[in-house]
C-alpha cells in the first residue's frame, strides 16, 4: 500500500476536525462521560478494527480514548489510516453524545 503525500494527509484531515498528525501517525483522543462509555465506544472500534484487519494504537484512561492510526510495515499513512480514521468517528458518534463530549483534540 503506498504512502500518503503531505498534500493528501493535509486534505484528509482537514475533514476529521480533532485529528492531528504526531509522527508518523494520525491521532484523536475522545473525552466521553464515563469509563464505561469509553469502553463501549473503544469495543464498537475494536470490530470494526477485526474486520478491516488494521489496529490502531489505543491508550484508555479514565474516560478518554486516545486513538492512534499509522500502517507499520509501510513506516507512515496509507489510506488504510484514514479510513480507520473514520472508522473511529463512527464508533465514537454512535456513542449517541452530543459532538460537544465527543471529542477533544489530541494532548489538548
Amino acid at each position: 500500500m503506498a504512502l500518503l503525500e503531505t498534500k493528501e494527509i493535509e486534505a484528509a484531515l482537514a475533514s476529521l476536525p480533532g485529528w492531528v498528525r504526531r509522527g508518523p501517525a494520525i491521532e484523536k483522543q475522545f473525552t466521553l462521560p464515563t469509563f464505561a462509555d469509553a469502553v463501549s465506544a473503544l469495543v464498537r472500534l475494536a470490530f470494526d478494527a477485526e474486520a478491516a484487519d488494521h489496529h490502531p494504537d489505543v491508550t484508555l484512561s479514565h474516560r478518554r480514548v486516545t486513538i492512534g492510526y499509522w500502517t507499520h510495515s509501510e513506516g507512515g499513512l496509507t489510506a488504510k489510516d484514514l479510513e480507520g480514521a473514520r472508522a473511529a468517528e463512527r464508533a465514537f458518534a454512535s456513542a449517541g453524545l452530543p459532538s460537544s463530549l465527543q471529542s477533544r483534540r489530541a494532548g489538548g
